[in-house]
């Protein structure tokens, strides 16, 4: 019969010296010092040094030099301090140890493909394949506790606050205007499938018509994209949604939640409380991108009124087109090398840029092309505007805005980083506000939202909807932090009228306003409610408060970046069966041999 365990591998103190105890879990190391084994047993709570002892318990003794990492094992003993100088402050147990009479081998294990009482870097597909051992690691295991204990918070939050926990639908219908859809064939309606949702959005809406007027979930969202470092397809959000509400409302409610997060689950400390609040066309112009890390200060500088005019042909050239000069400054950067200013300028061509132009202040002088250009109250007025300090050097991009804002917000955030900036103790949140509705598709003459078609219109604005729409500013709001998006969220509109005309704007006929989305406008009939909520990244949230390097780590079975789960085998081939009862065949791509008929 097992031995059950009285204790965890982290609970044992000095009161417990001289009890009698059972401990269970796997062997995290062993070691032999010829004649005494001291082995360290694991569990999910910590760890605990046992010993065995030949002349105390020689079979116990005899059955322990067949122990291997990773067996599973239960000892009773006697708990015993350690002896005087062998005490380990590091560890919570690190003042007893555990003196075994008896050892049960519950389970032997094979060599795991790679250390796991180790924190050695581990190829991610091998770590993804044998996740069961990858979640032993202290690291992976600590994520996920963390993630436990940030769900529950957020579960008593808001039922403190009233709310109601409701689930919605995981089976929905799909939904063109969004991102792409997951989609589920229906064995029962065939030739008709459901969708996986990418986000609880009408459904939310419809419960505040309900009457439901506080709602929130903990939901599981699929979106059929790309996967990246902060991104991936399966992904858990905070879904909230409230009636009879403004902004400010849903504004203090997600600081109160979140300053609560950092106060009881974090050592990290917040930048800070109340959190600063940017309007979109502010975050462009300081940072050049609407979800800025705000822990250090480097700011992006306008140029143009100095340049323009100055016989630089590319920047007056840009002018004349309309683009912009744009500056940013790297401290302490002057004495790069020619080959460093050059990979610089590598980095900007990624996001499109033509080049850099440079301007070093070094205790020398300058050193920049523009010297050769510029008369010397014109180069002189330049680098006032830019504030250049000895030891700086400035990079400047002649383009487009919105290239020019890839380029210094993106090379902003990678000298952040290279230059020891971004202070990892540090969580800095802020709002961005005052987002454009909508937008022009690249490329293309149709427009797009900003960020959902339910979007409320900023008030008064509503006549440029038929004038100059794309000058129309919306009622959304998101949360970043520490240059990543945590969640974004907006007013709703609650006029039927008005949803219909930013549809029509965004380019759907009346037929197909109906299949889409007739049956959210059906429900506008019957007394909508002022109403607005947000949705925040979960996984993204964990992430940054682990500093782990991408948002695989705090997910218990994550996909791969090819969208494989590795623990799983999925995805997989369906059976020819299983394709017919579905009313399925599979077309073949054209570098794939068709699949011989089944025997």
């Amino acid at each position: 019969m097992q031995m059950k365990r009285t204790h965890t591998c982290d609970q044992l103190r000095p009161d417990h010296i001289a009890e009698q105890v059972v401990l269970n879990g796997w062997v995290n190391r062993r070691r032999d010092h010829g004649g005494l084994i001291f082995v360290d047993i694991r569990d999910r709570y910590g760890l605990t040094q046992v010993v065995f002892n030949p002349d105390r318990a020689p079979t116990a003794h005899a059955i322990a030099g067949d122990l291997r990492a990773e067996f599973v094992i239960a000892v009773r003993g006697e708990v015993g301090a350690r002896p005087e100088g062998t005490s380990n402050a590091d560890l919570a147990t690190g003042a007893i140890e555990l003196l075994v009479d008896e050892i049960q081998i519950i389970s032997a294990s094979e060599t795991p493909p790679f250390y796991i009482n180790e924190d050695s870097p581990v190829d991610e597909n091998v770590r993804l394949q044998y996740r069961y051992l990858d979640l032993r690691r202290p690291g992976q295991r600590d994520n996920l506790i963390l993630r436990h204990r940030v769900v529950k918070l957020m579960r008593d939050f808001f039922d403190a606050e009233g709310f109601l926990d409701i689930e919605t639908p995981v089976l929905i219908k799909s939904d063109p205007a969004g991102a792409r859809d997951f989609l589920v064939p229906s064995r029962l309606q065939p030739g008709n499938f459901y969708a996986l949702p990418q986000s609880p959005q009408q459904m939310k809406q419809i419960l505040m018509i309900a009457g439901l007027d506080k709602y929130f979930q903990i939901a599981r969202c699929f979106r059929d994209e790309d996967p990246r470092a902060d991104r991936t397809a399966e992904f858990t959000q905070l879904d909230i949604e409230m009636s009879f509400i403004d902004e400010e409302d849903i504004l203090s409610l997600i600081e109160k939640l979140h300053v609560q997060i950092i106060d009881e689950l974090s050592e990290k400390r917040l930048l800070a409380d109340p959190f600063p609040q940017l309007t979109y066309a502010e975050a462009l112009d300081r940072y050049g991108t609407d979800a800025p890390d705000l822990r250090f200060d480097m700011h992006l500088i306008d140029v143009a009124a100095v340049v323009d005019g100055g016989g630089f042909r590319a920047f007056d050239a840009t002018l004349a087109a309309g683009g912009v000069v744009r500056a940013l400054v790297l401290p302490g950067c002057a004495g790069y090398s020619r080959k460093q200013v050059d990979e610089l300028v590598e980095f900007a061509r990624r996001y499109d840029a033509k080049g850099l132009i440079s301007i070093a202040r070094n205790p020398d002088g300058f050193r920049s092309p523009l010297l050769n250009v510029f008369d010397e109250d014109r180069f002189n007025n330049l680098v006032a505007a830019l504030n250049l300090e000895e030891g700086d050097l400035a990079v400047i991009v002649a383009d487009t805005a919105a290239i020019a804002n890839a380029t210094l917000g993106n090379l902003r955030e990678y000298m952040g980083e290279r230059l020891g900036l971004r202070d990892p103790e540090v969580m800095a949140f802020a709002w961005i506000l005052d987002f454009p509705l909508l937008e022009e598709v690249p490329g293309e003459d149709r427009l797009t939202f900003s960020h959902n078609p339910f979007c409320g219109v900023r008030p008064g604005d509503e006549p440029l909807l038929d004038t100059d729409p794309l000058a129309a500013l919306s009622r959304q709001y998101d949360l970043v932090c520490n240059g990543h998006e945590l969640g974004g969220g907006s007013i709703r509109i609650d006029h039927a009228d008005l949803q219909r005309k930013v549809f029509a704007l965004l380019g759907y006929d009346e037929a197909q306003t109906e299949a889409i989305f007739g049956r959210l406008l059906r429900a506008f009939d019957f007394g909508v409610p002022p109403h607005g909520g947000i949705a925040t990244g979960i996984d993204r949230l964990i992430m940054l408060l682990r500093d782990t390097a991408n948002i695989r780590e705090v997910i218990a079975f994550p996909k791969t970046q090819e969208g494989r789960d590795l623990a799983q085998q999925a995805p997989s081939p369906i059976d020819a069966e299983q394709l017919a009862e579905l009313g399925l065949d599979l077309i073949p791509q054209p570098d794939e041999p068709e699949a011989a008929p089944p025997a």
